[in-house]
């Protein structure tokens, strides 16, 4: 049903519509009318939804904050697990991996040349010389927060070390590409070029999401792209920019023995920076990292 301008908003503010998102709207539609593709109300969160995700991104931040003080050589990944399930559950969050489609554990780590989906063992070690990403998605009073970092454990080789910094640094020069009536195809292209620039690939069918609401929503945000393509960038759009990016070729393969693990199949390092970013008027607000 069309909306009329002295209805109340579709998103809940109380306010009447020619006061909160009509002219965003009318905006919207004249894009869908030259036939870019734009995105629905669904995706757009409203402003009590995006004070709850701004929250369950401060209890993220904090649980990768408390990572990094106490990941070291020694440490199994199960310990890492531990840690992030008590801090989390300690401060009123539930840790979203922890059950979702049958995932048994509460974080992703993900080693060396594992790409992502790592699951936490009591069996594996860390070690001088690793590169670990510690994936952290949490839910608080109904909202959904989702980040990861790369950690360097002890003394990395040079190249190891480059390869995360790489990979932060293309997350970083994505950031300025999130803003207002910019596109998807933006952030994905100036991410594949920086990282082609210097020699790694990465992947196109693994990317980031929409989040907030859920765990995973629309959009599928695919860190290969075009400027000027994909999803039209409008306030209210909440998603992560996560590129999983390898040392060496693309392709990459999946664990058959537990139906989550992705590796690359060629052996070669991988790295991932995420980000939870926040569409704002101006620009983008990062929600956790």
């Amino acid at each position: 049903m069309r909306l009329g301008r002295n209805d109340p908003c579709w998103c809940n503010s109380g306010k009447k519509y020619k006061q909160c998102h009509a002219a965003m709207d009318e905006k919207i539609a004249q894009y869908k009318a030259k036939g870019a593709k734009v995105p629905s109300h669904k995706i757009i969160k409203t402003p009590a939804q995006i004070e709850g995700i701004r929250k369950a991104g401060v209890l993220n931040t904090e649980i990768l904050n408390m990572v990094e003080e106490k990941i070291c050589a020694g440490m199994s990944t199960d310990d890492i697990n531990t840690l992030v399930h008590e801090f989390t559950v300690s401060h009123g969050g539930t840790p979203a991996p922890l059950g979702y489609c049958g995932f048994p554990k509460s974080v992703c780590t993900s080693i060396n040349n594992v790409v992502c989906h790592g699951i936490p063992s009591p069996d594996e070690f860390l070690k001088e010389g690793d590169i670990v990403n510690v994936d952290v998605t949490t839910i608080l009073d109904g909202y959904y927060a989702d980040a990861s970092r790369m950690f360097c454990i002890g003394e990395v080789s040079p190249e190891a070390k480059k390869l995360v910094q790489v990979t932060k640094e293309s997350v970083d020069l994505a950031l300025k590409e999130v803003k207002p009536w910019g596109f998807l195809g933006d952030i994905g292209y100036v991410i594949s070029q920086y990282i082609y620039a210097n020699g790694y690939t990465v992947l196109r069918d693994i990317g980031g999401h929409g989040v907030g609401n859920d765990f995973h929503e629309d959009p599928y945000v695919c860190h290969i792209g075009e400027r000027g393509k994909g999803m039209l960038l409008v306030p209210g759009m909440v998603f992560t920019i996560e590129p999983m990016v390898n040392a060496g070729k693309e392709p990459f393969f999946e664990d058959e023995a537990n139906g989550w693990t992705i590796y690359t199949k060629d052996g070669s390092l991988s790295a991932q920076w995420e980000y939870t970013v926040l569409v704002t008027e101006d620009g983008a607000e990062v929600i956790t990292h």
